[in-house]
């Protein structure tokens, strides 16, 4: 495996959407993954796939158990969104100031991508995470997402 401007690992629980575009974006650059999930492996569309070899079941199938956990396992969280943080991502962010975690939420409905990859990219840079959690409560963010961390990452 390899490191990413200090990224060892990327983490998330699994869910359609941001969770999984981190996670493909990880194994597609040889980067650790992990995270945890509700019990069963359940995601809004059916079970998580197998490929995702390192996520841990949580003992429930409740979103909040998986949340906290992911938050607590790595040392910073960003999330994305269009627009307004609600559900589990706004449990997240609150978790995440609760524990005095980092925490950055993108929102690419007010931003360019372009933009939104330099501010994650100085964000990195000063938080300096080794083991990233992303997430997002948005089942149709997914390409952004990829967009978002190859333009962050480009130069590596």
């Amino acid at each position: 495996m390899k490191t990413l401007h200090g990224i060892t690992k990327i983490i998330s629980g699994g869910q359609t959407g941001a969770d999984r575009a981190a996670l493909d974006f990880a194994l597609e650059n040889n980067i650790g993954t992990g995270g945890y999930v509700p019990q069963g492996r359940v995601a809004e569309d059916g079970r998580i796939p197998e490929k995702y070899q390192n996520l841990v079941e949580t003992e429930s199938v409740d979103p909040a158990v998986r949340t906290m956990k992911n938050v607590l396992a790595s040392d910073a969280t960003v999330m994305v969104s269009h627009g307004e943080l609600s559900g589990g991502s706004l449990l997240t962010r609150q978790l995440a100031k609760k524990y005095k975690k980092p925490v950055l939420h993108i929102d690419i409905s007010e931003i360019s991508i372009e933009t939104a990859a330099a501010k994650l990219g100085e964000w990195i840079n000063r938080v300096r995470p080794s083991t990233l959690n992303i997430a997002s409560e948005d089942e149709d963010i997914y390409d952004a997402v990829t967009n978002l961390l190859l333009s962050a990452f480009s130069p590596c």
